[in-house]
């Protein structure tokens, strides 16, 4: 018999996806690890890295959490007797403190929540979520410039060929 099939963990952790523009644009001040509810086509899309997650963010609704803004495109193979929606609301699977934290921090300090990745773990899939503040334009630059200076930084400290 063959090899199983495993999927691609050439990210290292089993990364998915990846929202580069969550550090950017936000503050995230605290990170919390939550499950996901998908139908087969998306766990085979995903499989395949078909996923859209740079716009995911988190809402709450009737003490829920609902992940919006994650795109997960169909194969053709896989979903061909499915009436596949791509954008559809993904329900997120938390402990009830958590819920109940991120609640509070939303409603009451004025916090927003955003999808930072998706990834495999143990062979399920988990999407890590922030709470975080928006950054105004000067802090934006401000991180734009330490970035630039860590770069610069390790070039002259680097050994040289």
């Amino acid at each position: 018999m063959g090899k199983k099939n495993k999927p691609d963990t050439r990210a290292g952790d089993g990364q998915i996806a990846r929202n580069k523009r969550a550090n950017f644009d936000y503050q995230i001040s605290e990170k919390f690890e939550a499950g996901i509810v998908l139908h087969g086509w998306e766990v085979k899309s995903l499989r395949a890295r078909k996923v859209q997650f740079v716009d995911a963010f988190v809402q709450m609704r009737d003490g829920e959490a609902w992940l919006y803004g994650c795109g997960v495109t169909p194969l053709i193979s896989a979903s061909t007797h499915h009436a596949t929606v791509s954008q559809r609301p993904k329900k997120l699977l938390l402990h009830r403190k958590e819920l109940a934290r991120l609640i509070g921090s939303v409603e009451r300090k004025g916090f927003t929540i955003v999808g930072i990745r998706m990834y495999w773990n143990r062979g399920l899939v988990k999407v890590e979520i922030g709470l975080a503040k928006g950054k105004k334009e000067y802090d934006k630059r401000a991180t734009m410039k330490e970035r630039d200076w860590q770069r610069d930084k390790a070039r002259v400290l680097s050994p040289r060929r």
